[in-house]
């Protein structure tokens, strides 16, 4: 996620992204955090697209769907029917309400054509329907709804040292602006396909088009259109 002058972007990055990992090789990006948690994982990104990282969130499973159940579900509209038994789903196309545990099984899916890249369209639809969903009148102005909320919230976010709940809070208006229209949603362009003995089967980056998204976020400019991948 940022925010700036440049106009406020939330960019997914494939767990699956061949890239420098600082003292370990070359391996997914997901492999960062195995082999040393957040502090890698950061130094990594960072290593590898050239940004600064000021802060750092993190929720895991059953935050989620604490999250997701403390404001009732989230409403998300499927495009196609939609069944992985390891993900724990069966939908059929349509917009309906999800449940802490089916929205998980939505964005964690990767049980279709494009596997990753899916996925992360999922998880950018998705925090935009919790966004909508947590910061409108039926959650705020209700408190059998916000105080759960703001409960599960606090409790199984982790932030890095020094950050505060503002800094939370100021990241997820962020969010429900960018999934509102106002600002850019989009994927590191994809360069290719690879396989190695350590990663197994990866993807690159397209180098010249990464190299502008991520130097259009570092001078907080806005990104070029051209660049900007779903």
């Amino acid at each position: 996620m940022h925010y700036g002058e440049g106009g406020t972007s939330l960019i997914s990055l494939p767990r699956d992204s061949y890239v420098p990992i600082p003292g370990h090789g070359s391996n997914k990006l997901n492999a960062a955090f195995a082999f040393g948690g957040p502090k890698l994982l950061v130094q990594t990104v960072e290593k590898a697209t050239g940004v600064h990282i000021d802060h750092y969130a993190e929720i895991g499973f059953s935050g989620f769907v604490g999250v997701v159940d403390a404001i009732g579900g989230v409403d998300i509209c499927v495009k196609r029917p939609m069944k992985d038994h390891k993900a724990g789903i069966d939908l059929q196309p349509g917009c309906q309400n999800m449940s802490g545990g089916t929205a998980l099984g939505y964005v964690r899916t990767r049980a279709s054509a494009r596997a990753d890249l899916d996925r992360i369209e999922h998880q950018r639809q998705f925090f935009g329907a919790l966004m909508k969903k947590a910061t409108g009148p039926g959650v705020l102005l209700n408190p059998f709804r916000s105080i759960p909320l703001a409960t599960n919230a606090t409790s199984n976010f982790i932030v890095d040292n020094g950050d505060h709940l503002y800094d939370l809070v100021r990241m997820m208006w962020a969010m429900k602006g960018v999934s509102g229209g106002d600002g850019v949603t989009a994927a590191v362009p994809i360069g290719g396909t690879g396989s190695s003995a350590a990663a197994g089967s990866y993807i690159t980056w397209d180098r010249s088009k990464a190299a502008r998204l991520f130097d259009a976020l570092k001078s907080d400019r806005e990104i070029p259109q051209d660049v900007i991948t779903k």
